[in-house]
Order: C-alpha cells, then sequence, then structure tokens
C-alpha cells in the first residue's frame, strides 16, 4: 500500500473490539495511516455505519475517494449475532447501565420464546433507544437523556428479514438477525421483553455482516500498536 493509494480509496475491515467506539476505532486507523505514510492532516477518511461501544464485529473503514461510497455501504443490509437476557430492562436497553424491573420468566416456554420471535420478522415500527445517537432538534438523545431531561423518540419503520439460529439458555437467548438499515437491536431486545411481559435486555452483540462485506475477512491487529500497513 503507498500514499497515493490511500488517497485514491481503499476499504479497510476493522473487527471492533469491546467498549472502543467507532469514532475511536476510526481515529486510531487515520493516526496510523498519516504517519506511516505521511498524508495530509486532513486526508479523508470515514466509517460506514456505527456500533454501539458495547458491540463488537464489523466496522467498514473508507479512505480517500472511496469515502464516497459510504453512503451506499451504509444502505446495504446488515447481520448481526445477538444474545439477550430475559426477566430484566436496562435504561440503555444493554449493559452500559444496570439492571432494574427484575421479573419471573418460570412461564416461559421455548414455544413461546419461538413465537415471539416470529412475530418481529418482517417491517416493523421500532423507536431507538433514548441513549442512542439519534438526533432530536440538533441535539444527541444520549446528552439530552444524561442531562436528565425528558427524551420522545419517534417510531420509525424498519424491516427485520430473518431471525434463525436460535439457542435458548434461560434467561439468555441467542440468535441471528438480518435487518434493514436503521434497526437498533437493543430496542429489537427492549421491544421482544415487551412482547413476552418479563422485560429483555441486549447483553451481547456482534455485527457479522454489511452488505456483501463479511466479520471472516475483518481484522483486529490494524489496531494493535505494532501494527503497520
Amino acid at each position: 500500500m503507498t500514499s497515493q493509494n490511500i488517497l485514491d480509496g481503499q476499504i479497510i475491515l476493522l473487527d471492533k473490539p469491546l467498549d472502543w467506539t467507532s469514532f475511536q476505532a476510526v481515529n486510531k486507523i487515520k493516526f496510523k495511516l498519516k504517519n506511516q505514510f505521511n498524508l495530509p492532516k486532513k486526508f479523508k477518511i470515514g466509517h460506514a455505519g456505527t456500533l454501539d461501544p458495547k458491540a463488537t464485529g464489523l466496522l467498514i473503514v473508507c479512505t480517500g475517494k472511496f469515502t464516497k461510497k459510504i453512503s451506499e455501504i451504509q444502505d446495504a443490509p446488515k447481520e448481526y449475532r445477538t444474545e439477550i437476557k430475559l426477566g430484566a430492562q436496562t435504561e440503555s436497553y444493554d449493559t452500559e447501565k444496570p439492571e432494574i424491573l427484575p421479573n419471573d420468566i418460570s412461564e416461559i416456554t421455548e414455544e413461546k420464546i419461538y413465537e415471539t420471535l416470529e412475530k418481529f420478522v418482517g417491517e416493523i415500527e421500532q423507536k431507538p433507544p433514548i441513549h442512542s445517537a439519534v438526533k432530536i432538534d440538533g441535539k444527541r438523545a444520549y446528552s439530552l437523556a444524561r442531562a436528565g431531561e425528558e427524551v420522545k423518540m419517534k417510531t420509525r419503520t424498519i424491516s427485520i428479514s430473518y431471525i434463525n439460529e436460535i439457542e435458548i439458555d434461560l434467561p439468555f437467548v441467542r440468535f441471528t438477525v438480518g435487518c434493514s438499515k436503521g434497526t437498533y437491536i437493543r430496542s429489537l431486545a427492549h421491544d421482544i421483553g415487551q412482547k413476552l411481559k418479563v422485560g429483555a435486555y441486549l447483553t451481547n452483540l456482534r455485527r457479522t455482516k454489511i452488505g456483501n462485506y463479511t466479520i471472516e475477512k475483518a481484522s483486529t491487529s490494524f489496531l494493535s500498536e505494532d501494527f503497520l500497513f
């Protein structure tokens, strides 16, 4: 790889580690590229689809002229390997906030879980979590929530193309979900819990696919201190 290759455009597939923000991962790559190839300070680089800090998996980084491809990549269907916990909730719908509202799940059967998951396949209405980067009057929802302000999220239409590879090990349920742009798997976890009337939240999330790009071709080594392109 040369500096001209990077400016002409490269697609880098990252396997984002837990507790990194997407912004941190891109900044790390930017710093390494700029220093190794003596690139201009403001060379173009960006990611195609944010991953929450508590999620791992595929993060696509585009450089140079390929940053024009970001919108196209973001619009592609996504796939996630998901784990949710039944019988409790959190304010963030994931492990970022502590458990609240514990509930008995002794009446929950595998049959009921399968039937409930099936109801979420297709076009559905979904509200993003209040602890999300969605903008409300120019401000991020999570900023308003952290400030103690009332946050009213609008519903949006999203599409779940499949939920499969289901594993039930109560209180945990694991599955693979294929979905459209704009889907919040945290909200899906919460909504599944509401449908089952016991509550649920997301305990593990790994993005495995964006369009034709897969996690198998992604690498964590780009983020290591001694890695050279």
